[in-house]
């Protein structure tokens, strides 16, 4: 449960502090770390202690102590020296490691009860008896981020998130699979989303912002009960998709930020099919050339305005009005008429969203 980097630095601040050294084995005789140069203790000294009735022993020069988690042995702590000067330290130490065990299990159950939460997978009562039990509280502002990269996250970046977040007992990071880190973070009372935008931000960097584009961070409406905590992480979900889809260029997706992109997401391909064809018949808006998409988007951009749109095409006003005419006469819409220009807009959003889904049916 601990990691073996953890109980190395523990002994070495032990040793700093003592001046003695330490070895830490499991209860099956593996030694796991040390301060020793040179520990002559065989694995049958080991097994004979850990398998014998006592909880500390002296074995030639070196004494023994047994660590427990509920009454099953977990570590066996060696201390160098024999004598009973050396007894208290070796106490302490071995007191040391069974708080650390401690704390450790119990952030364990926080996580595992943390990821049940975010999946659905507890009932109401389960939700605030356990919470009540692991000293959560029940009613605190929380939002939820996800981290999300194109390759599997390691260790370092859930320790930078965790740095960055200074490991408040208050702040959940865990992982649902294994390219997302998920953050439930617990605000102020006076939490804004002015402040998730800034934690998202810190976030990002902290796992490193990507030149490809391939790392991102969304995050969904601010909650102000634990029973909510599911809800806000599966808008962030939603976010992260749709932002996939509809905002390419963004690193950072808010639930709330999604407009009409989280709509199109939740209709159903054969529906989206039938919109496409009702309006455009034969031809859809992506067989458009790149000049007339271009002209489109960029009109769009400058919320109909015909003049700024020329100018930032560096083209000519009538070649502009030519375009969106020729445009109208072989879709029936023209893009002047603020009804036909939102129907194209969906439209192109459509065909966006059908041929993402597409990609993840192969």
């Amino acid at each position: 449960m601990i990691s073996n980097q953890v109980l190395q630095n523990t002994i070495d601040g032990l040793k700093n502090i003592t001046k003695l050294d330490f070895a830490i084995s499991d209860g099956e005789g593996k030694a796991l770390v040390s301060t020793f140069q040179n520990l002559e203790i065989n694995k049958s000294e080991l097994l004979s202690f850990a398998q014998s009735q006592a909880d500390t022993q002296t074995i030639r020069e070196y004494q023994f102590f047994k660590v427990y988690d509920e009454l099953q042995l977990e570590y066996v702590l060696i201390v160098r020296g024999g004598d009973e000067e050396n007894l208290l330290p070796g106490k302490m130490a071995a007191f040391q490691l069974q708080s650390l065990l401690t704390a450790y299990k119990e952030r364990f159950d926080k996580d595992n009860f943390i990821k049940n939460l975010l999946l659905d997978n507890l009932l109401l009562v389960d939700i605030y008896n356990r919470a009540k039990k692991l000293h959560i509280n029940a009613n605190s502002k929380r939002v939820v981020f996800i981290l999300e990269s194109g390759t599997e996250k390691n260790q370092g970046t859930v320790d930078n998130v965790r740095m960055l977040l200074g490991n408040r007992a208050n702040d959940f990071i865990t992982a649902i699979d294994e390219k997302s880190i998920i953050v439930v973070k617990e605000l102020e009372e006076t939490g804004s989303y002015k402040e998730t935008e800034r934690i998202a931000a810190q976030i990002l960097d902290a796992a490193g912002r990507d030149a490809g584009g391939d790392v991102h961070v969304a995050y969904g409406t601010i909650v102000t009960e634990l029973k909510e905590v599911s809800r806000s992480y599966k808008e962030a979900r939603m976010a992260l998709d749709v932002g996939k889809i509809f905002f390419d260029k963004r690193d950072i997706i808010a639930y709330s930020s999604l407009g009409i992109g989280r709509l199109i997401y939740q209709l159903p391909i054969p529906l989206c099919k039938m919109f496409i064809k009702e309006i455009f018949a034969s031809k859809s808006p992506d067989e458009f050339d790149e000049e007339t998409l271009t002209t489109i988007n960029k009109f769009f951009e400058n919320n109909l305005n015909v003049s700024e749109t020329s100018r930032q095409l560096y083209i000519h006003r009538n070649t502009l009005v030519y375009r969106l005419d020729k445009l109208q006469k072989s879709t029936g819409l023209d893009l002047r008429v603020f009804e036909d220009a939102i129907t194209f807009k969906i439209a192109l959003m459509v065909v966006k969203y059908m041929k993402y889904m597409e990609t993840l049916d192969y």
